[in-house]
């Protein structure tokens, strides 16, 4: 499922993990200039041109969430384990956005956020629990 045929003409399959894993980190880092953007332009320009995420954070929180479900097999997941804390902190981060501005501010929409933070971190230490063990 992971693999695609190499048009080269080697006939090898080749991981298309390593795009998934650049994907995360590309929405990663645009989600924290759209969570910044919204502070700094109030304070640079003194009006607000966005308001403070929604469900676009939502969507954001989901991308790390789907590369763990896809990268599930052991091969796979060693592949993908070696970002596990570029995908932990993308999981924290947007489960304490949604935490705190689903509770603080009634935003319904980030309770899909905080449930796949939560998700995505069980997930992990479940997929990290039946990685072979190295060494052996």
């Amino acid at each position: 499922m992971t693999d695609i045929r190499d048009s080269w003409g080697t006939d090898r399959p080749v991981s298309w993990l390593p795009y998934g894993v650049a994907a995360v980190k590309g929405v990663f880092a645009l989600a924290l200039f759209r969570l910044f953007a919204t502070p700094f332009s109030e304070e640079m320009f003194g009006e607000q041109w966005l308001p403070m995420p929604t469900w676009e954070w939502t969507l954001a929180s989901l991308t790390p969430v789907l590369l763990i479900v896809v990268a599930r097999r052991p091969a796979d997941w060693s592949v993908v384990s070696g970002e596990c804390t570029t995908l932990r902190s993308a999981l924290i981060f947007y489960l304490a956005y949604g935490l705190a501005f689903a509770a603080f501010q009634g935003k319904t929409v980030l309770w899909l956020s905080v449930a796949a933070g939560l998700g995505g971190l069980a997930g992990m230490r479940l997929l990290a629990r039946k990685e072979p063990a190295h060494g052996s």
